[in-house]
């Protein structure tokens, strides 16, 4: 709770205070002349109606001091109640359900309830007028069966904090949400349909819950399949790296992933990955399975056909990326870095490279990663990104035909920066199988790609890209860092 707002809360407690109690100190004063004018009054004509009127005014003074006194009894709980509640508690990591602080102030109500009205009336014994009465408590109990069985039960699920405000909870027959709200009648969850699901306390006590905390690492498992001919090596690999890199997947703790059973029709794996949010779990698994279908296209993973499909042949899946040897030839020749390459050497050079597609907002390359291949934007955009102080630093923005990773192509060189897809984005990968067998046949093409590569650094050579230099020189050892990575003679 805020200062200014306690602050005010407390004057208004001191001055209805202050009143109450003045009120009750002035009661006597008050109390003694009226009963004695009145019975001065009624008994000149008829003594037994001047007493009448005394006694009806001594009750009207009673049951005023009653009200009075229990006016300022709950002034002081409620005061007492928002202070200890609010104050006291407001640091700690779990919200105080309202339950304590209502059967708290119910408790102490009744007690004071009972000293007053005593003090009014001292010959009349409350306990016994409720013990004794059979009958209505009959009716009460019958009446407040349902009330109190959530009460009571509330009283047990707040004994054991089974779960928070803010945890995921699964019931088997009410669905499953975020708890909202605990109190005393039952508990409010909202479901991942955004629907509000109240589940009384009663009820609650017979089901078996299962509990995500907020504050814990909680792990979700997803499942898929591939085809006996893939390699479960490289599978769990490549899955393990991209599941790595998915938004709300913990960093603390390492995905695994490995191989559930050897089905009839595939290899069937599994993925255990913690969530730092777990009320998010939804979208992450859907993340983590579309980015696992791109992955697979680009390495030529297949899935698995369902268990009941009968297969004639073994044939490959259709990929949906397919692109004409005369597109990406044409894309090729357009690349500056290539110039030098005859028609022959770049139709080679087409035909030896790799269509890979990227989900969005998926890194192609990161910065720091070892480098052995290069890139060129066939469809889509990407970002170019370095990590200055720990802020991300978007540097330029490339598109069709644009290229990168030159440099670790021709010298293995570690990227400079990180390389992040806007969109769905195709690009031509060019690795070092590639090109070393045209390099092999036509050595005197290393000058002529180290004279570019020195080109393309120059231009690079500005302020807000300082992080994106490579460390060489002067074009001889640009020309010697290529000889030596592709292990070229003379």
């Amino acid at each position: 709770m805020k200062t200014s707002e306690l602050r005010n809360k407390f004057v208004f407690f001191i001055v209805f205070a202050g009143v109450v109690t003045l009120l009750l100190i002035l009661l006597p004063f008050v109390e003694v002349p009226i009963k004695d004018y009145l019975a001065d009054f009624f008994g000149s004509t008829d003594r037994r109606m001047g007493d009448t009127g005394a006694m009806l005014f001594d009750q009207i003074f009673r049951v005023l001091k009653i009200v009075l006194w229990m006016s300022l009894i709950v002034s002081i709980i409620r005061f007492i109640n928002q202070l200890v509640f609010s104050t006291a508690f407001s640091s700690n990591s779990y919200e105080i359900s309202s339950l304590l602080r209502n059967v708290f102030s119910i408790i102490l109500y009744i007690v004071s309830f009972f000293v007053v009205f005593n003090s009014q009336y001292p010959t009349v014994d409350l306990a016994a007028l409720f013990t004794t009465s059979t009958i209505l408590g009959v009716i009460i109990g019958l009446a407040l069966q349902d009330t109190l069985g959530n009460l009571f039960s509330g009283l047990a699920i707040q004994a054991d904090q089974p779960f928070q405000i803010g945890d995921v909870v699964k019931i088997p027959t009410k669905g499953e949400g975020v708890v909202e709200n605990i109190s005393w009648r039952g508990v409010t969850i909202r479901t991942f349909q955004n629907k509000l699901v109240v589940i009384s306390n009663s009820v609650l006590g017979k089901e078996s819950i299962e509990v995500a905390p907020r504050d814990n690492l909680n792990a979700r498992i997803v499942f898929f399949n591939t085809l006996y001919a893939n390699s479960p090596a490289k599978t769990i690999q490549i899955v393990r790296e991209v599941v790595r890199q998915i938004e709300n997947v913990s960093q603390k703790i390492r995905p695994l992933v490995r191989v559930r059973n050897l089905g009839d029709n595939g290899i069937d794996f599994e993925i255990k990955y913690w969530l730092d949010d777990y009320s998010k779990y939804n979208d992450t698994d859907a993340l983590i399975r579309q980015r696992i279908w791109y992955a697979f296209q680009r390495e030529q993973i297949e899935f698995a056909y369902p268990t009941r499909t009968l297969h004639i042949e073994t044939k490959p899946q259709d990929n949906v990326f397919i692109e004409t040897s005369n597109e990406i030839y044409e894309r090729l020749n357009n690349v500056p870095i290539f110039a030098p390459l005859s028609d022959e050497e770049t139709r080679k050079l087409a035909d030896a490279s790799h269509l890979r597609v990227f989900a969005p907002g998926e890194s192609i390359v990161r910065q720091g990663q070892k480098g052995d291949s290069m890139f060129v934007v066939h469809r889509g955009a990407v970002d170019v990104q370095i990590k200055e102080e720990g802020v991300t630093k978007t540097l330029r923005v490339l598109r069709e035909g644009d290229f990168f990773g030159e440099m670790g192509l021709l010298t293995g060189e570690p990227r400079t920066a990180t390389v992040m897809t806007e969109g769905e984005t195709e690009v031509l990968e060019i690795n070092i199988e590639c090109l070393k067998p045209i390099l092999e046949e036509n050595p005197e093409l290393v000058e002529s790609l180290s004279l570019i590569i020195e080109e393309r650094r120059l231009s690079l050579d500005k302020p807000e890209d300082k992080s994106m230099k490579t460390e060489f020189k002067d074009k001889a050892s640009v020309f010697n860092s290529i000889k030596r990575f592709f292990g070229l003679k003379g």
